[in-house]
């Protein structure tokens, strides 16, 4: 699998598609929702097995910190590695002086990101019907 930051269209598209999959279908996020005024000031990664994209993510500068958002996996590559390879990617591409990360995640994946170093730094709220918290880690 090759975590790949987004530099055309295509790869824009397939960034959507994963999106799609795994928040409107899957989680029923109402599409509107999904797209959002973030997406041109972000920078998107695309997780590639071969030629499908089978996951996703994007980072922008928000308040001093890299702000990891709509990061998802096809649920067949749940479990296997992908999403730690596309955290790695979207603290990689942040611009060198971001030396904190921060995210809100669904209540679900606190593990996952507790095992990147990611701490709760909040209690849960609601977003899409769906309970987060916030995440913050510092870069080391």
């Amino acid at each position: 699998m090759l975590a790949k930051v987004v530099q055309t269209e295509k790869e824009m598209q397939d960034a959507f598609s994963i999106r799609m999959k795994v928040f409107v279908e899957e989680q029923k996020v109402p599409a509107e929702e999904e797209v959002d005024e973030n997406e041109e000031m972000s920078v998107h990664v695309v997780l590639y097995d071969e030629s499908m994209p089978v996951g996703t993510g994007r980072i922008r500068e928000a308040d001093g910190y890299g702000k990891l958002e709509r990061i998802c996996i096809l649920p067949s590559y749940r479990g296997k590695g992908a999403g730690s390879l596309i955290m790695k990617e979207l603290e990689i591409v942040a611009a060198p002086n971001i030396e904190k990360f921060k995210l809100n995640a669904q209540t679900q994946a606190i593990p996952f990101y507790e095992k990147l170093g990611y701490e709760v730094r909040s209690g849960v709220f609601m977003d899409a019907g769906i309970p987060h918290v916030t995440m913050i880690k510092s870069r080391l």
